[in-house]
């Protein structure tokens, strides 16, 4: 029988596999509406946009398939910590995107938002043998 905190963590996993999965696909779907976010110093922006779609999409099937989960999960977390300069290059320069325009105060609460993201993706994933529970029959 599973436990509590093991069924919670495939519960996580498959919800952040559908947001990584649905992230990736907007970034296959749309990459220009991404370039404005593109620091310039960045080579290749429209590469790097269909890179990390393609990035979100595997790491969000990772996450619903338990055998892969934890190398799906550090791999997200690496792609969250490579496109964080984007999204402080968006909101130093307080940059829309078309199709979700939102206050720019937004763009500025996002950042420690993602370091959250972060911390769900690593408390889904850190525990890979939980289902192993034994009881402890003194």
């Amino acid at each position: 029988m599973s436990s509590l905190p093991h069924k919670l963590r495939t519960l996580s996993g498959v919800l952040i596999g559908g947001l990584f999965l649905l992230a990736g696909a907007n970034h296959l779907r749309v990459p220009e509406s991404y370039l404005p976010i593109m620091p310039p110093y960045l080579p290749w922006p429209k590469v790097l946009i269909l890179v990390s779609g393609l990035a979100e999409i595997a790491g969000g099937l990772g996450m619903l398939i338990p055998a892969t989960r934890r190398l799906a999960g550090i791999g997200l977390i690496v792609l969250l910590i490579a496109v964080f300069p984007a999204n402080v290059y968006m909101a130093m320069h307080q940059i829309q995107l078309p199709q979700l325009a939102v206050p720019t105060v937004v763009l500025w609460v996002r950042l420690p938002l993602q370091g959250l993201l972060i911390a769900w993706v690593w408390w889904t994933i850190r525990f890979p043998n939980e289902h192993q529970v034994t009881r402890d029959e003194g």
